[in-house]
């Protein structure tokens, strides 16, 4: 270890072991009324934020303009025979709060597919790169590599005036989320397919265009399942690290593409969008370590032992916010029991489910012990032969880019500052219980 390291090292180790004592004695004093806890703690539960298109509810799960999953796959419009709602319709109601009509839904399908040309420069930026790339990276940079054609940019820098910010952010989102599908279905060709690509389908809406360049089937079983999944993962209200990434950036007044880009970043972590391939990868290897796809309870249980006694968590399991199933979660259960309840992956997801929230109940690990969205989308996707699991945040991304783009434009249109926190210093931190200790005994 070099010798920065190493002075780095015993500084940092002494301030995190006085930081813990200090947390556990005066955790719970305030300064200007957020606790100490709470700064130490990433801000869990603090309400700082305005956040148009979606609200998360601890025990209803999220909604979307007051809707919940649910009412709104009865609510939306959906392709003709399709059990599943079109996110376009769902974009539609994240922007104006109303629940589209049939024919709205088809014009946005209409326009999306009008401004869905990629600029070639972005195509090849990705051919650049080695075909280990990660997609997620490679996802990120031909956002940003797009930026060459913002709306917002060029008016920006001919002199728009404040009011029509979001016009031209409108724009920008438009034309954005229009391109995403083809530049993500372009990384999974290029990287897993040997840039064997499929043409768009013009015949096609958003996400069914979506599955159909992905090339892994030709089912349209699913074609639903892209619809349902770009719906449920598009908002999770502003608190969430991509969408707090992305506002936080397009609070700067950084156009969609800057924006975007950084959210996808954020997304990108283990701790959030990346969770999605930890569940199927910990299962598959389960199910490798096991040397079956049809373990018994007690088999599926001492692996959850295992894992635990390992220091690790159950991927999947366990939410910031929510103290009740992921009503995404149930989403997508309902799905596999409408078309593919045998399939032996989704069973052991099934079984987790009756398993793992006593097992961490009894053990205390975690307030909510219950699945999450990420618990049962692999299993999903795997059945239909998307078994690339490192794409899955890409999908993910996708989606998400609708409420957070969406909500970019009502930031815009409500003039929503540059976003600046005020910061401390562990040393301001001491100085303040030390005065306040005082005080006290005073």
């Amino acid at each position: 270890m070099d010798i920065l390291k190493q002075k780095f090292q015993a500084k940092a180790f002494a301030l995190f072991k006085a930081n813990k004592d200090m947390l556990k004695e005066h955790g719970d004093l305030a300064i200007d009324k957020v606790s100490i806890r709470q700064m130490f703690g990433g801000m869990r539960g603090m309400k700082s934020m305005v956040w148009e298109t979606s609200e998360l509810d601890a025990y209803e799960g999220i909604r979307f303009r007051g809707y919940s999953i649910r009412q709104l796959r009865k609510a939306l419009p959906k392709a003709e025979g399709c059990k599943e709602p079109l996110p376009e319709g769902l974009f539609w109601l994240m922007l104006v709060g109303d629940i589209p009509t049939d024919r709205e839904v088809k014009w946005l399908s209409e326009e999306w597919k009008k401004r869905s040309s990629v600029p070639d420069h972005t195509f090849k930026m990705l051919d650049s790169l080695p075909a280990t790339t990660h997609p997620m990276t490679q996802f990120s940079a031909a956002i940003l590599s797009m930026q060459t054609e913002s709306v917002f940019a060029k008016r920006y820098a001919e002199g728009i005036s404040k009011q029509d910010y979001w016009d031209a952010y409108y724009e920008d989102t438009m034309n954005l989320v229009a391109c995403l599908p083809r530049v993500a279905a372009y990384i999974y060709r290029r990287t897993y397919f040997n840039n064997e690509h499929i043409a768009p389908n013009p015949d096609l809406d958003w996400g069914a265009n979506f599955a159909h360049m992905l090339g892994v089937s030709d089912n349209p079983d699913f074609m639903s399942l892209m619809r349902l999944y770009l719906t449920i993962h598009a908002d999770h209200e502003g608190g969430n690290a991509s969408a707090h990434t992305t506002h936080l950036v397009g609070s700067t007044l950084s156009d969609p593409y800057y924006s975007l880009s950084g959210g996808m970043n954020a997304l990108a972590g283990p701790l959030h969008g990346l969770a999605n391939q930890e569940v199927i990868k910990w299962i598959l290897n389960m199910v490798e370590d096991l040397g079956t796809d049809t373990p018994t309870s007690d088999q599926i249980t001492d692996y959850i032992n295992k894992t635990l006694a390992e220091g690790k968590v159950i991927p999947g399991y366990g939410h910031a916010v929510l103290r009740q199933p992921d009503p995404r979660y149930m989403a997508q259960r309902v799905f596999a029991e409408d078309y593919i309840s045998d399939d032996p992956i989704v069973k052991i997801v099934w079984k987790l489910f009756d398993i793992v929230p006593p097992l961490l109940q009894d053990l205390g690990k975690v307030k909510n012990p219950w699945p999450n969205v990420d618990a049962h989308s692999g299993a999903l996707l795997m059945h239909y032969g998307l078994k690339d699991f490192s794409f899955y945040t890409v999908l993910f991304g996708v989606s998400r880019a609708m409420g957070v783009l969406a909500s970019g434009v009502w930031s815009r249109a409500l003039g929503m500052p540059l976003e600046r926190p005020k910061s401390l210093t562990s040393l301001a931190i001491k100085n303040f219980i030390e005065k306040e200790t005082t005080a006290t005994k005073e």
